[in-house]
């Protein structure tokens, strides 16, 4: 689909206040939305969806298919009948603006089985929730029934990676070894194919809501999946791991740069990407379209991985050793556009996210299948980036002030704490400088200025970050690319939802053409 010339805000889920710590599908997604629709914006862009591991991070889910259950509003849940008032009072939190992932998997644990236990004792009273329990099954088999599996084993091995677990058997995934442990652990495997039938019932209740008001979901699609996935662990002929012990052969990673003097090693198995051609992709259309299923437009992450990708040898303890190794390129897409382009809509519904190391080959790929890029206008005044600056745009494109990898527009402004300290005070002070000349302003409501630039630019879309929209600075961060610890846990307080800027948005959208009322359908 073409991207309508419109504006957007990127926050996910799990930062919206309410709920018991964390973000979730209830009242508080109503509330953005009903922001976005007032501020006359057309676009929500949210992180990946999949269920999360001790980090937090979305970007290492455990399966491609499952969300993340910690999601799930339990105050539905007792709209429905499935808990009591009783059942889901007693969270606190340290902190409202930040995410405990573990203290909150824990909560919500024993009430999504009390749930369960009064879905599964009154059958009659649910009789209409049973039988669509038992359509979801069967029509989401195909990765269901592994993925609950694997997370009832998972949980039965103290979470630890499905190569560590104790019964090799179930490592190997060995005939006998499997059928034993779904007897063992049938309870728990349906608790998991059921909390993934509400989440999935849940979030269509958000979309649809978002969509009713002309509102579209931006989701997002990593490149790569976790090594400690059900993906890896029920398909790993797919991927490059040893098929005796399930350790990771060859790994995914980017190579030394400007920031990263030993690149970044990310750990995920490389894909056998010439066993995949065979069968047409197979295994990436289901992906794709299930992600699809969630969202109305997908980003897709390290678009340069599908020309060429960075590879690394296991055994390596950084990303310096590495070779770039050819991707699947053209014809991979040639199959997506079979299986997603239609007569009436010939366009895919996918943004690039064209960021690093772009070569002539990248932008070709990108290009020739006419798919938007990004702009980034934090990297807009660095030496050599005029491309990132608006005068340079091309219309089909995505403009940003930052990304969820990016500090605030206030934190980078201020470039203050270490983020900042492979950078010389002359070359930050010159990149401000030319950014305060760009824009013709002194830099003091620099969040403002850049929303504004990105608004008036020429790009379809122009995205920006919520904490941006309320000038939070770099305690607001939501991650620090090559930092392990204490990402993805900002999160918006009830007031800061409440008194998000609507005026001012609604005008720019309405000067500069981006508000739904200004497109024709």
């Amino acid at each position: 689909m073409a991207l309508e010339r419109g504006a957007g805000v990127l926050v996910h889920p799990s930062a919206l206040p309410g709920g018991e710590g964390i973000g979730d599908f209830g009242a508080s997604a109503d509330r953005f939305i009903d922001y976005l629709d007032r501020a006359d914006l057309r676009y929500w862009q949210i992180l990946p969806l999949g269920p999360v591991n001790g980090s937090g991070s979305p970007y290492q889910a455990l399966s491609s298919f499952a969300g993340n259950t910690c999601l799930i509003s339990l105050d539905l849940l007792a709209e429905e009948g499935l808990l009591t008032r009783t059942d889901i009072l007693g969270y606190r939190s340290e902190s409202e603006a930040r995410v405990d992932f573990q203290a909150i998997r824990r909560y919500k644990a024993s009430r999504f089985k009390a749930a369960f236990n009064t879905f599964e004792a009154a059958e009659a009273e649910f009789a209409g929730l049973h039988k669509e329990f038992k359509v979801f099954k069967e029509e989401h088999a195909f990765w269901l029934n592994d993925y609950a599996l694997f997370a009832a084993i998972k949980a039965d091995n103290a979470e630890k990676a499905w190569w560590e677990w104790e019964d090799k058997g179930l490592v190997m995934r060995q005939e006998e070894a499997i059928k034993a442990a779904a007897v063992e652990l049938e309870q728990e495997i349906e608790l998991e194919c059921w909390l993934q039938f509400i989440f999935y019932q849940q979030w269509a209740r958000v979309k649809k809501l978002a969509n009713d008001k002309g509102i579209l979901i931006i989701g997002d699609l990593p490149i790569y999946t976790a090594h400690d996935s059900a993906d890896v662990w029920a398909e790993r002929e797919l991927f490059e791991v040893d098929p005796e012990t399930g350790e990771a052969l060859l790994m995914a990673g980017a190579p030394p740069d400007y920031f990263c003097e030993d690149g970044q090693l990310w750990g995920n198995p490389i894909y056998k990407w010439e066993l995949m051609q065979q069968d047409g992709y197979k295994w990436w259309m289901k992906r794709m379209r299930a992600v699809l299923h969630h969202t109305d437009v997908v980003r897709m992450d390290h678009f340069r991985g599908f020309e060429a990708y960075w590879q690394v040898e296991a055994g390596e303890e950084t990303a310096r050793n590495g070779k770039w190794i050819k991707g699947p390129g053209q014809d991979f897409f040639k199959v997506l556009r079979r299986e997603f382009a239609t007569e009436e809509d010939t366009e895919l519904p996918l943004i690039a996210e064209d960021l690093g190391v772009i070569t002539p080959e990248v932008e070709e790929l990108r290009d020739g299948n006419n798919l938007p890029g990004m702009k980034i206008l934090q990297f807009a005044f660095c030496e050599g980036a005029n491309f990132y600056r608006p005068h340079s745009y091309e219309k089909n494109c995505v403009v940003y002030t930052g990304t969820h990898d990016n500090d605030t527009t206030q934190g980078w402004y201020r470039a203050e704490g270490q983020d900042y300290a492979h950078m010389g005070r002359d070359i930050i002070d010159a990149e401000r400088d030319l950014c305060r000349r760009y824009l013709g302003v002194d830099g003091s409501n620099i969040h403002w200025d850049l929303i504004k630039l990105a608004m008036m630019s020429v790009a379809d879309v122009a995205i920006f970050p919520v904490q941006d929209i309320m000038g939070l600075g770099n305690e607001a961060r939501m991650n620090r690319p090559g930092i392990g610890e204490g990402n993805w846990r900002w999160r918006m307080l009830s007031e800061q939802l409440d008194n998000l800027e609507v005026w001012y948005i609604n005008s720019m959208n309405y000067l500069y053409d981006r508000g739904r009322s200004n497109v024709k359908e």
